[in-house]
């Protein structure tokens, strides 16, 4: 073997002891950190083998709440009113023809205190009504706001119980009912006046909505005419005669059964009870009708025949209706109706 094969050898064994010495070390060095990183399996779950698994969506933003209305909280109607012709028309406009006529009669009973119907309705009057509608029975309004072009004001009027009064009523924003009571009334309390002379139906007395059983008195000191005539229409009535004086007639109708003591030609003293209110007769509600005629028979009107008054409410009640009247407007709203 010559010189330089020898050197050939020797530089081929020299190589091939370095290539095994570096595959030696690294067989025998731990992978570094990064590396670990790099190649660590990705955990799945059932199902997923073969692919890796995504990161849950967010959840949807909820939905925003829808507004309450609060006519709809309140378990109330709003009617917004122009009149341009009949006020039944008008209301059954704004209201529909389902709850319009029967609400403008209710409304008509609060229009009487500041103004004759139908006669003293013009075009271009304007209501606002806050009403509440119950099944089988008339609408029962809580509010009116009333512009009139008669008067030239705005009238307002809201319903209130006052803490300890048996019935509520319509108050004025000073604090005064809305109605006038009668002096030497038949009735020391009732709920509401449902009829007027001058509330354009032709009615011959005044209608005081009053529960059966409330005590009914008399007028003026008189003398039993009649009992229970044309009862199919009348019901328990009586008739008595002023001693007296202006020698007037009154009426009373749709009572309840008469006392069997009180007899044709008995003399009663003004304020004695003569009987109880009922619902007899031709009667569609609890109520006492209450007419007064003169010696003539002309049909007189209560309200002129009697001195009047009005009832305010106690200052301790004011601010609780104060209160309450800021609610009512709120939910009539602060824009006159067509305004």
């Amino acid at each position: 073997m010559g010189p330089v094969m020898v050197v050939s050898l020797l530089l081929g064994l020299s190589a091939g002891g370095v290539w095994w010495w570096k595959q030696r070390l690294s067989s025998e060095t731990p992978p570094s950190t990064a590396e670990q990183h790099a190649t660590a399996p990705v955990a799945q779950g059932p199902g997923d083998a073969g692919s890796t698994a995504a990161a849950p969506p967010n959840p949807p933003a909820p939905a925003p709440a829808a507004p309450v209305d609060p006519l709809m909280a309140a378990g109330l109607s709003r009617a917004s009113i122009r009149v341009d012709g009949p006020l039944e028309t008008a209301v059954t406009a704004a209201a529909g023809p389902e709850v319009g006529p029967a609400l403008a009669q209710v409304v008509t009973r609060t229009l009487v205190w500041w103004v004759d119907v139908p006669g003293d309705i013009r075009r271009g009057d304007t209501l606002d009504v806050l009403y509440q509608v119950r099944p089988n029975e008339e609408p029962l309004v809580h509010a009116v706001r009333f512009t009139s072009g008669k008067t030239g004001q705005t009238h307002r009027t809201y319903r209130f119980q006052p803490e300890g009064d048996k019935n509520p009523r319509y108050y004025l924003p000073s604090g005064e009912e809305l109605e006038l009571r009668l002096e030497n009334s038949p009735l020391d309390d009732y709920e509401q006046v449902t009829s007027l002379l001058r509330d354009g139906r032709r009615h011959k007395g005044v209608d005081f909505k009053t529960a059966v059983g409330s005590p009914v008195k008399a007028p003026f000191t008189g003398i039993v005419r009649r009992k229970n005539w044309s009862f199919r229409f009348n019901g328990n009535c009586i008739e008595l005669e002023e001693v007296g004086g202006k020698h007037r007639r009154a009426l009373f109708l749709h009572m309840d059964e008469l006392p069997r003591s009180l007899k044709v030609g008995d003399r009663v003293n003004m304020g004695a009870v003569i009987g109880r209110s009922g619902n007899s007769g031709r009667s569609f509600a609890p109520h006492l009708h209450y007419q007064l005629e003169a010696g003539d028979e002309r049909v007189l009107d209560p309200y002129e025949s009697h001195r009047t008054y009005r009832r305010s409410l106690a200052a301790t009640q004011r601010a609780a209706f104060e209160a309450e009247m800021r609610r009512q407007d709120g939910l009539l709203g602060t824009t006159l109706a067509g305004g």
